[in-house]
């Protein structure tokens, strides 16, 4: 049987993902990319929130035989490294000691996905921007720029993997009782820098660094060349915010009073901040995800989520994993393929979009409170003690495929049962054998 025509709108990571595994499999795959290829011209920095890596993302790296080629140039952070003010550590594991998440260049990975495209036959189509969409027909009316001419793609089926702002998506919008959301919160990120000292990090590789300050925070990943990619998380107003910070000296008087030790390993701190574009923090959410059963949006074009979980590539990922499961099970029947994907992961989706917002305020307010991190400890012990009855919340979104919906749902159970166990115990030294099996015990399988 004929392998099916697809035409995937965006070659960022999804897009250029799934080209891969669709050429691997046999469709004739064509990728329009309105960027100039980033092999050629890099992408531009400033604007991208260093990744991590986590279970979900390997997952599909692996269908793809990708997981080698990726490890080789990912930095492995085995768990929160956090900062005082007064520049005292403390390491926070994230589960046990061969559980990391991997910290990865988005440009290096971007660039490998694209040429691994290539090499499974997708064919590439750079500085080509979508002009028109024809949803009944699932067609597209691209437009190159470089020669001016117009290209009509007429696909078995049209795929969105254009962002948050996908023009696939938006011409959906058009369409009768579409529903639709995008929601700001009221921080932005800019990003910034720590350089290798002497040829090495200047401060610990395996971690990702988080300066936790209440209201706002900055975190650091490790890249390969020994530096750091820095993002700072700050209101646009008010008395602590991007709004303030209007010169180099304002810039240098901040730092020195919140990031005192970041400051020190940061001597290009007020040219970068000011290079550097602010950038918005936007939750999307849409549905539905296809129209017609002639087009599918995936990754971000259907759910953009703020990047506080770490999860929006990893999310995208997975979208590109089940997407090819579902495709050799409908067995070329696309209409069902999209019907069956969008109400599979949507309320995943939705799930991860919580789950991103709340940890956002855990990384910027909790991960310093001292009742928190005992809370923390008696959650590892009892994973530790009951490893299939209790899994923290952190553990089944990063390192396992549960869906993020139930993830969701068994984390709020789990939130209950320990707000609970926090009223009567200030340690966690103070439990004993019986209090983790009565703790263990008030879990459900509802």
């Amino acid at each position: 049987m004929r392998k099916g025509h697809m035409t995937v709108l965006g070659a960022g990571l999804s897009g250029a993902l799934l080209s891969t595994l669709l050429a691997q499999k046999g469709y004739q795959v064509q990728l329009f990319e309105k960027r100039s290829d980033p092999r050629k011209s890099g992408l531009e920095e400033g604007r991208s929130i260093n990744l991590a890596l986590s279970h979900r993302g390997w997952s599909a790296l692996e269908q793809a035989g990708l997981r080698e080629k990726v490890h080789d140039q990912a930095i492995a952070m085995q768990g929160r490294m956090m900062h005082s003010k007064t520049g005292q550590l403390s390491f926070q594991p994230y589960g046990t000691e061969e559980q990391a998440i991997y910290s990865v260049s988005r440009s290096g990975l971007n660039q490998l996905l694209i040429e691994e495209a290539e090499k499974a036959g997708a064919e590439l189509l750079f500085q080509y921007r979508c002009e028109e969409i024809y949803l009944d027909r699932g067609e597209a009316l691209i437009h190159s720029l470089e020669n001016k001419t117009n290209v009509l793609t007429q696909p078995d089926l049209l795929i969105g993997a254009d962002g948050a702002y996908s023009t696939l998506r938006t011409a959906m919008q058009k369409t009768p009782r579409y529903n639709y959301s995008q929601s700001y919160i009221e921080h932005g990120y800019k990003e910034l820098s720590i350089p290798a000292k002497n040829g090495e990090f200047a401060i610990e590789p395996n971690a990702l660094h988080i300066w936790p300050r209440g209201g706002y925070m900055l975190i650091a990943l490790p890249n390969a060349d020994k530096s750091f990619t820095c993002t700072l998380f700050l209101a646009y107003e008010g008395k602590e915010s991007f709004a303030k910070l209007n010169s180099p000296a304002d810039v240098t008087r901040f730092f020195e009073t919140q990031f005192p030790d970041a400051l020190a390993v940061m001597p290009e701190l007020t040219e970068d901040f000011f290079q550097n574009p602010t950038s918005d923090l936007v939750t999307i959410k849409c549905f539905p995800w296809s129209r017609y059963g002639k087009n599918v949006l995936i990754g971000d074009a259907a759910h953009a989520i703020v990047p506080f979980y770490g999860q929006g590539m990893n999310a995208g990922f997975e979208d590109c994993r089940i997407f090819m499961d579902l495709l050799a099970e409908c067995n070329h029947d696309y209409a069902q393929m999209v019907q069956q994907f969008q109400s599979l992961r949507k309320p995943d989706a939705d799930a991860v979009a919580t789950l991103a917002l709340q940890n956002f305020i855990e990384m910027r307010d909790l991960v310093a409170d001292r009742e928190f991190l005992e809370r923390k400890k008696i959650e590892a012990e009892l994973h530790r003690r009951f490893p299939d009855r209790w899994v923290p919340l952190y553990t089944m979104v990063t390192f396992t495929n549960i869906r993020y919906s139930e993830a969701l749902r068994i984390g709020q159970q789990q939130d209950q049962i320990m707000r609970k166990v926090m009223k009567h115990y200030d340690y966690a030294s103070e439990l004993t054998d019986q209090d983790y099996e009565r703790i263990v015990s008030l879990m459900t399988n509802d």
